[in-house]
């Protein structure tokens, strides 16, 4: 399968990483490329993370379009690379996904805390809820 774009300039900068250090560098830099969320409602906000977090998704022509946002620098980071995985899938390429093999492709998957983890699958199962509703 081929990886979007964003996804795999993910993959090669992450995998390029020798240490957590830099990896943790690299994500701080992802966070700071997501696109603002406009407005933040409650609607919008996933449950399930310790950190606030808010995402809204749109179809475009089949393909899904998500944005999200957080206060944690971490988090965002998480989620920009999150986004650039599944941005642009067709609804069942997404509902297929597995987050966790995501993760530990770019050698993330170690160093999220249990915590984290719950947070980024409470993401994923919001995106799945905003596919099932369209």
């Amino acid at each position: 399968m081929t990886l979007p774009t964003a996804a795999q300039e993910a993959l090669d900068a992450f995998t390029a990483c020798p240490g957590w250090e830099q990896r943790a560098r690299l994500l701080m830099q992802w966070g700071e490329r997501l696109e603002p969320l406009a407005d933040r409602h409650e609607a919008d906000r996933v449950h399930g993370c310790e950190s606030q977090v808010w995402l809204s998704g749109e179809r475009q022509d089949d393909r899904w379009h998500f944005r999200a946002s957080s206060d944690a620098r971490l988090i965002r980071g998480l989620l920009a690379v999150l986004l650039a995985r599944v941005n642009g899938l067709p609804a069942g390429e997404l509902a297929g996904l597995d987050i966790a093999d995501w993760f530990a492709q770019l050698g993330l998957s170690r160093q999220l805390s249990p915590s984290r983890a719950n947070g980024m699958n409470a993401v994923v199962q919001q995106m799945r809820r905003l596919i099932d509703a369209a």
